[in-house]
């Protein structure tokens, strides 16, 4: 019950992210928004690392060649999974974000079709092609002048490429889970994204910091939720969570960000789906419906995955 209880919290606080970046929009620019608060929390995860070392977690055999499979995780999974759903979610709905997160599971299996190859089933393959259908219906998309720009495509379709970095995260990170603790994964790919992102942020948003002590209340709030909650809190209750639960059924709880995240983003922010956006929002629940529940087929023993890309 306490492990639930654990999923429970750590999924409202992942739902929290589309509105925090609909806070914060304003005064602080997408790469700012993820690299400020990830910094952050990879400071707060260091004594956790310490501690962890120090207790008794057999780490297989380690080679040089896995920092660059922690670089990977960090350009391929971690920046897709935040900055694009970033991006996203400023040129979209807070709530059609939450909405498309339900295609984690889907991206997922493909993923893990194409990186290790994993079975792809019929029932796989049809998963995937409703979450297209269920995106394309929620982004407003009007057929008879296509413009990628138009309603929110755009953005839509950016949170969808996120989902697929997260789904490669979560599928690559495998490769070094059998060797790391899923703590020391998380940290490392966090280290990662700020040698990555570093250089963008100073070259492309530098002038964030003179503008520092300008941000309003709302600026706050948001990045404080997105250090502390986000990407902080939410994933040690995760890693917390996964040693008494099994990682299908940590995978089923994600249905939750949606659950939070759209009452969030209504309550919030004011936001209202569009009829069009709901449907579409039942089609992508009934892909990955299809895929975590009805498809039997594949269901390989899963390695413990350290969240949904800090989502992700």
């Amino acid at each position: 019950m306490r492990s639930w209880l654990l999923l429970f919290a750590c999924n409202l606080m992942w739902a929290l992210q589309f509105t925090c970046v609909k806070l914060v929009q304003d005064q602080v620019g997408a790469l700012f928004t993820v690299w400020g608060p990830m910094t952050l929390a990879t400071i707060m995860l260091v004594p956790m690392i310490v501690r962890e070392r120090r207790g008794p977690f057999e780490k297989g055999e380690r080679s040089k060649r896995d920092l660059f499979t922690f670089f990977l995780l960090a350009l391929l999974g971690i920046f897709p999974g935040q900055v694009f759903i970033t991006w996203g979610t400023r040129w979209s709905l807070a709530s059609n974000a939450a909405l498309l997160m339900l295609t984690l599971p889907v991206s997922t299996a493909l993923l893990a079709y194409l990186l290790l190859g994993e079975r792809m089933t019929r029932a796989r393959w049809i998963s995937f092609a409703l979450a297209i259908v269920g995106v394309l219906m929620c982004s407003d998309l009007h057929l008879g002048h296509m413009n990628f720009g138009k309603g929110y495509l755009l953005g839509n379709s950016l949170i969808f490429f996120g989902t697929l970095g997260s789904a490669f995260y979560n599928s690559y990170s495998k490769k070094v889970l059998e060797r790391y603790s899923p703590l020391e994964v998380l940290f490392y790919t966090y280290v990662g994204m700020f040698i990555l992102m570093t250089p963008l942020v100073m070259s492309e948003e530098g002038s964030v910091f003179w503008h520092i002590p300008g941000f309003t209340v709302k600026t706050w709030v948001g990045l404080a939720l997105l250090t502390f909650f986000h990407n902080f809190l939410s994933m040690v209750l995760f890693l917390t969570a996964l040693k008494h639960l099994d990682a299908i059924q940590a995978a089923l709880s994600n249905y939750l960000i949606t659950f939070f995240g759209i009452p969030i983003a209504v309550i919030w922010l004011g936001e209202r789906l569009a009829p069009l956006a709901l449907i579409g929002g039942a089609i992508i629940l009934g892909s990955t419906l299809l895929i975590t529940v009805w498809d039997k087929q594949g269901a390989p023993n899963e390695v413990p995955t350290a969240g949904p890309s800090a989502i992700e």
